[in-house]
Parts: structure tokens; sequence; C-alpha cells
């Protein structure tokens, strides 16, 4: 008499079981999964063993339970199988969350991108490098001469910094190429140029007179941003690994 009654207190509606404790908010979990899979993508067999895990039925007889205890060891599987699927449509939802705030910073930072350094063949593409830009584009020229000390440096730092500040547009030209040779002596190279909105910024002649001897782009970085002429550095690019992974959470 005892047995029926909490038979029919733990049966519900359709022979379902009303779940308050541990087993039962597991049980009540492994329905939420099977309502919540697709139908079109769940096999037909991991379907039919997630919909027995959510209605459990008491058992008691001997051989009803080994047969439940054989069941459930295949469920487990089942259920190793489901948490490894979890664990993957995590790890694509980091991906989706970095790749959203790549397109995002990519839609904020407003001009074209360059990357690279210019190579500029006379005064009119000198001209036309800083009055048809964007007004927001910083444009930096650089004015040199094969065989000038710092001349050779001064590019390969440029060359760097074009690869990290992709919104800034680096150009160079030989100083007997602008068309006005008499005003871009030896003396005063290597000179660097600043323009932006077709005005210029600042003018830096004999710009390796501020480094060491040996100098190199981080030197070069650290120069212009005391003057505020270099815009915030490029987000990295899109990756794999769990660095990455970290640096969204």
């Amino acid at each position: 008499m005892e047995e029926d009654s909490n038979t029919s207190f733990e049966d519900d509606f359709e022979g379902q079981a009303v779940h308050t404790g541990p087993k039962g908010v597991i049980n009540d979990w492994r329905k939420f999964k099977l309502e919540s899979q697709d139908n079109d993508t769940l096999p037909l067999s991991k379907k039919e063993i997630l919909k027995q895990m959510s209605t459990p039925r008491r058992s008691f007889s001997k051989e009803d339970k080994e047969t439940r205890d054989r069941f459930c060891r295949k469920m487990s599987m089942q259920e190793y199988e489901l948490i490894q699927d979890e664990q993957e449509d995590e790890s694509c939802l980091q991906k989706y969350r970095k790749r959203c705030m790549q397109d995002m910073h990519q839609r904020l930072s407003f001009g074209p991108k360059y990357g690279y350094v210019c190579e500029l063949q006379d005064g009119e593409q000198f001209l036309e490098a800083i009055e048809k830009e964007r007004k927001t584009t910083t444009v930096i020229v650089h004015i040199y001469e094969d065989g000038i000390k710092g001349c050779s440096a001064l590019n390969n730092s440029l060359t760097c910094l074009a690869a990290e500040y992709a919104t800034v547009k680096f150009c160079k030209i030989r100083a007997s190429d602008t068309g006005a040779g008499d005003r871009f002596s030896n003396e005063v190279l290597p000179t660097l140029l600043v323009y932006k909105g077709g005005e210029l910024l600042s003018n830096f002649i004999s710009i390796s007179e501020q480094f060491n001897e040996e100098f190199f782009a981080v030197d070069v970085e650290s120069f212009l941003n005391e003057y505020g002429l270099l815009p915030e550095r490029e987000l990295p690019a899109l990756g794999n690994g769990d660095a990455d992974e970290q640096d969204v959470e």
C-alpha cells in the first residue's frame, strides 16, 4: 500500500515524474536538452535515448533494475557526446565574439587602409598625396637621398610603422624628385613632413639627429607619439588558440 502511495506521488500526468531533488533536476535538464535539439540534425537513436532519459519510470523487479543499469551506462556515453557538443559550441561562440569585435573596429576605423610606404616619383605625386587625401588621414612624408646617413634606417623604420598604423599614409620621395631640391639639401636630410587635411602639422629636418647613431622603428614611434602624430594601434587580427579566447573574456 505504501509502495502504491509513493508511486502515485511521484507520477504526474501521462506517467511523467514530478522532479524536486537532485536527480529530478538532472532529468529536467535532460528533457530540456531534448526539446532544444534540432530535430533535423539530431540522430534518431540519440533523440530516442534522450526521450527515455527525460521520462524515467520506477522499476521494482531485479530484471528491470539490471536492464535499467545497462541502459544508464549507454546514456552516459550519449550525455558525454552532448557535453562535448556544448564545448564545441562555446568555442564557436568565442570565435564569433572576436569576429564581431574585429568587424566593429573596422567599421569605426574611418578612412582607407594602407599598411605600406608609398614611393612618390615626382613633385606632382607629392602634391596629390597631400592635397587629395581625406581630411581625417594623417600623411607622413620622408624626404631622403641614397647614401645620406640616417635615410636608410628611417625608411626601414617607416616600413615597420606602416604595417602597425594602417590608417596612416606613409610616403617617401627623393629630394631630387620633389622639384624643390634646393630646399632639401643634404644637410637637412632625412626630413620628415607630417600633413593632415592638406595642412603641414610638423616639419622635422635632420630628424636622425634626434636618435642614437643606430635607431629603430620603436624609437621613431616614440618620437612621433610625443607630438601626438600617431593614432592608437590597430587591434590584433583574429586568430586561434587559448590566448585569443582569454582576450575575449
